[in-house]
């Protein structure tokens, strides 16, 4: 386990500021800026919104300790100009990665710096009860190790036995922590700048129900009301997503592009149009799973030879060009269906060696191009390696704040 901190203290968490798409707008414009700043006629220009407008979000900004000035721009004739720019530090998201054998949480800043960072052993094979102490433990001493920078303890009136067993069956009704961030506002059960939990885990899941389905290997989570489940005993909003969606989000741009996630399981994430793609039931991405080999193995979701059972054995083997390989033959059909225009390499096995896995899946991209007569998709290993997916949980929390995701 390892843990680290760094950062200054933000105000409190009252959130009245945020609860308006408008600034939503000028705080994602503001991110954007980063130190540099943008001034009020910009925000305007680039929002839509009249000077006067922009002008009263961005004194409820700065009242709320979300903006401050960073300076004046040269005169053009008239009064100069002041900037203004984002205060990182004001409020926190948690992210928390829940991995079929490890557990890491990650505290970041508004701008998506990491301030403080856990890993712990994690069993998703384990029982309900032991699972969810385990996250909960790593998320509160994730608090602590923060200390001064978040204010008072949160979470401390969380119930961890009594709905325990209801949590086990799933059979709690949902929707009471609702939609994307759990339900009540942030300001109302957090304290300090902590704005919520956003919780990657292995599909396939209900993002907007928070519900787990039939995870590849652990069929006894079906139907489980994770999110629920972890807000009530933290205290706190939570967000669900599978662990390669909330990669992508981390890693979204204007282009169109597929996060392919090779670790314990193999999965993609998928940016479309500018953000993430999850499907009509929030399921998109189950990449691992196309079937490429009739007669194949038996795969842990019960299909015979999918992309993932034969992956994962090849690395098993030891057999890293035979991996790289099939990874490359279910990234091009994947740009052959969606018209993608990168694909992104990540999870544990890839970064573990990632030459071979950016030579196969290249070769493989390239030869279907030539038979295709495509431009050749690039591919790229993610920048921030196996902080991608940790990191992308916290900007599920994040994202709404700034009108992203």
């Amino acid at each position: 386990m390892n843990s680290s901190i760094s950062g200054a203290a933000g105000p409190g968490a009252n959130l009245s500021a945020l609860r308006s798409h408008n600034a939503a707008l000028v705080l994602g414009l503001l991110r954007d800026a980063g130190e540099a700043g943008v001034s009020r006629l910009e925000l305007a220009a680039h929002t839509g919104l009249t000077p006067q407008a922009v002008s009263k979000i961005t004194a409820r900004l700065r009242a709320e300790g979300l903006a401050t000035e960073a300076g004046h721009r040269p005169s053009t004739g008239g009064k100069p100009r002041t900037v203004l720019r984002l205060v990182p530090g004001a409020r926190h998201a948690i992210g928390l990665h829940l991995d079929r054998d490890e557990l890491t949480a990650v505290l970041v800043d508004l701008a998506g710096t990491p301030v403080a960072v856990r890993t712990a052993d994690f069993d998703f094979g384990a029982a309900a009860e032991r699972a969810l102490t385990a996250a909960t433990t790593q998320v509160r001493a994730l608090i602590e190790d923060a200390g001064e920078l978040l204010g008072p303890t949160v979470g401390e009136t969380g119930d961890e036995t009594a709905d325990e067993t209801a949590d086990e069956t799933g059979d709690e009704a949902g929707g009471e922590t609702g939609g994307e961030t759990g339900g009540e506002t942030a300001d109302e059960t957090a304290g300090g700048g902590l704005l919520g939990v956003g919780v990657a885990a292995p599909g396939p899941l209900d993002h907007s129900s928070g519900v787990l389905h039939r995870v590849t290997g652990f069929p006894q989570w079906d139907g489980f009301r994770l999110r629920e489940a972890l807000a009530r005993r933290l205290g706190l909003p939570v967000v669900l997503d599978k662990d390669t969606n909330a990669a992508a989000l981390g890693l979204v741009t204007a282009e169109s592009s597929a996060y392919l996630h090779l670790g314990t399981g193999l999965g993609a994430g998928l940016v479309l149009g500018g953000g993430v793609y999850r499907g009509a039931r929030t399921d998109a991405g189950e990449f691992g799973h196309q079937v490429i080999q009739l007669d194949g193995p038996r795969c842990g979701c019960g299909n015979r030879g999918c992309l993932e059972a034969l992956c994962l054995a090849a690395v098993a083997r030891g057999e890293t060009a035979v991996a790289a390989r099939l990874l490359g033959v279910g990234a091009a059909n994947l740009v052959r269906l969606l018209d993608i225009d990168r694909v992104l390499l990540g999870g544990r096995v890839v970064l573990a060696d990632p030459g071979p896995y950016i030579q196969g899946v290249s070769r493989m991209l390239a030869e279907d191009s030539a038979r295709a007569s495509r431009p050749v998709v690039p591919v790229e290993v993610v920048e921030r390696g196996n902080r991608a997916v940790v990191e992308g949980a916290a900007q599920l929390v994040l994202a709404p704040l700034f009108a992203r995701g």
